[in-house]
């Protein structure tokens, strides 16, 4: 028997479907508008706009509001802590120092520091001294103790790319979201860099970092693991100028794994002043309890040699 050509099937088809109405159907979907005031860039220009934030931001000196807030999908509930203010110190390349004090009453309700080699974590309201390495190995009921000030440090600055052990590729995209008035669909072009990094394994995706293509500037980042799981996302909003450089002043950290959240309202930023190495050391409060992370006991000691700026 000759075979049947394909192509008399699918017109027979669209003529059946043409002459029935009953068929077929259609709907109306939002109207999708797109903005017109964008800006073009090459990758090897985006890119340049990282290096050139990170060659320019040495330190930072920050009074902040801090809002958190813990808990998702996993807890079942979300709980909101009160706005407290707090300063953050930053030295390049590791360095920083985050303090919080408790509202009305300002008393330290932490106070923490970190380098590359650990950190160490004062709350003087349950008598601890926490110190550990500087990824989370042991996570702690406490959502709050997993917080560890690389994560800080990381969402603060945006790093360049390490051509010795980076690669950088470009993705087009689209942001949506709904007009609240028009009810219509309102479409912003973005830039997505991805940054893809050589680690001991091979290579992984390390972060990706989106460009506005209204101003070309970099307004959100996401940090991933070595498995490609995002462990950090961060928005970037109300950007302002600080000694000639761009910086945001309010920032968003999200941790979806450990369900936790923090906003940072920068009140007063200073970029590139010099500061102390005693800025950066916390020695720990007499007769608390020492909390070791590095897989030693507990225990309780005096201060070490350890000076502090008060």
């Amino acid at each position: 028997m000759p075979r049947k050509n394909p192509i008399w099937l699918v017109l027979l088809l669209g003529a059946v479907l043409g002459w029935s109405g009953c068929l077929f159907r259609s709907h109306k979907v939002p109207t999708l508008t797109t903005a017109s005031n964008v800006r073009t860039a090459t990758l090897q220009e985006l890119v340049a706009t990282l290096d050139n934030f990170d060659n320019a931001v040495k330190t930072l000196n920050a009074t902040v509001d801090i809002d958190t807030s813990v808990g998702g999908a996993k807890k079942g509930k979300v709980t909101e802590y009160q706005e407290i203010r707090g300063y953050i110190l930053m030295r390049k390349p590791e360095q920083l120092r985050m303090i919080g004090l408790f509202p009305v009453v300002r008393n330290r309700a932490f106070d923490m520091v970190s380098d590359a080699k650990g950190f160490k974590l004062s709350i003087p309201a349950k008598n601890k001294f926490i110190v550990g390495p500087p990824d989370v190995t042991t996570p702690s009921t406490n959502t709050l103790e997993n917080l560890r000030p690389n994560v800080i440090y990381d969402a603060l600055l945006l790093p360049g790319i390490d051509p010795k052990t980076d690669v950088a590729v470009l993705e087009n995209q689209l942001e949506t979201f709904t007009d609240a008035k028009t009810k219509n669909q309102m479409a912003f072009p973005t830039y997505v860099v991805d940054v893809i990094k050589r680690g001991p394994a091979g290579w992984y995706l390390y972060r990706k970092v989106v460009f506005s293509r209204v101003d070309l500037l970099p307004h959100h980042q996401m940090i991933y693991d070595k498995t490609g799981t995002m462990v950090t996302e961060a928005t970037y909003d109300n950007v302002e100028e600080f000694n000639g450089i761009k910086f945001p002043t309010l920032i968003h950290i999200v941790r979806p794994l450990e369900e936790y959240t923090i906003d940072l309202h920068m009140v007063k930023l200073t970029l590139n002043e010099p500061l102390k190495d005693d800025q950066f050391a916390l020695a720990q409060p007499a007769g608390s309890q020492l909390v070791n992370l590095n897989g030693q006991s507990a225990q309780k000691e005096t201060p070490g040699g350890d000076g502090e700026k008060k």
